[in-house]
């Protein structure tokens, strides 16, 4: 199966692109997802360990099953800002 990956700040900036395209085979899990990116995309696994994961819109745990055509964010945890 497909899915579309998201990808937010520090991971897109790592990749060079916005969203990229997993391929998985049936019943996958976002565990599984996340392994994949760390196999394509070595440069992300220590990013992925912290980055929350959303399935379409909502927010997941690993053990999530995903089903062909899902889209998933990744958002990596974000700091800064300023005090007003």
């Amino acid at each position: 199966m497909q899915v579309k990956v998201l990808l937010f700040a520090s991971l897109k900036e790592q990749v060079g692109e916005r969203s990229v395209s997993v391929y998985l085979p049936d019943a996958a899990t976002v565990h599984d997802l996340l392994h994949a990116l760390r196999e394509q995309f070595p440069s992300l696994a220590t990013r992925l360990n912290m980055a929350r994961v959303a399935v379409n819109e909502e927010y997941v745990s690993p053990a999530t099953l995903l089903h062909p055509g899902d889209e998933v964010a990744l958002i990596p945890p974000v700091s800064g800002g300023a005090h007003v």
